[in-house]
C-alpha cells in the first residue's frame, strides 16, 4: 500500500482519529505515524494524548507501516461501535 491508497481507503471508509506524519503535537485517542531516521513508528495515544506503552511498532518500509495504521484505525472504529 502507499500513501495515496491510505488516504483513499481512510476517506472511504471513513476512518477518524489518526496522525499521518503531521508535524503538531499528539491528540488524545489516536493512531500516529511517524517517519522519523529512516523508520516509520506506528503508535496509539491514550486520553491524556500520550503513547500508550507497547502500542509502538517500528517499520524498515513505509508500506508495512501504512498497512499497520490502516488495521488499527480500522479496528478503533469497530471498538467505539461496542
Amino acid at each position: 500500500m502507499n500513501i495515496k491508497e491510505a488516504i483513499r481507503i481512510i476517506h472511504e471508509e471513513n476512518l477518524q482519529d489518526y496522525n499521518m506524519n503531521e508535524v503538531r503535537d499528539n491528540r488524545e485517542n489516536e493512531v500516529v505515524l511517524r517517519h522519523e531516521n529512516d523508520k516509520w513508528i506506528v503508535y496509539v495515544t491514550d486520553e491524556r494524548a500520550s503513547k500508550i506503552t507497547n502500542s509502538q511498532d517500528t517499520y524498515a518500509d513505509e508500506e508495512e507501516a501504512l498497512d499497520d495504521i490502516i488495521d488499527r484505525l480500522r479496528a478503533g472504529k469497530i471498538l467505539k461501535k461496542l
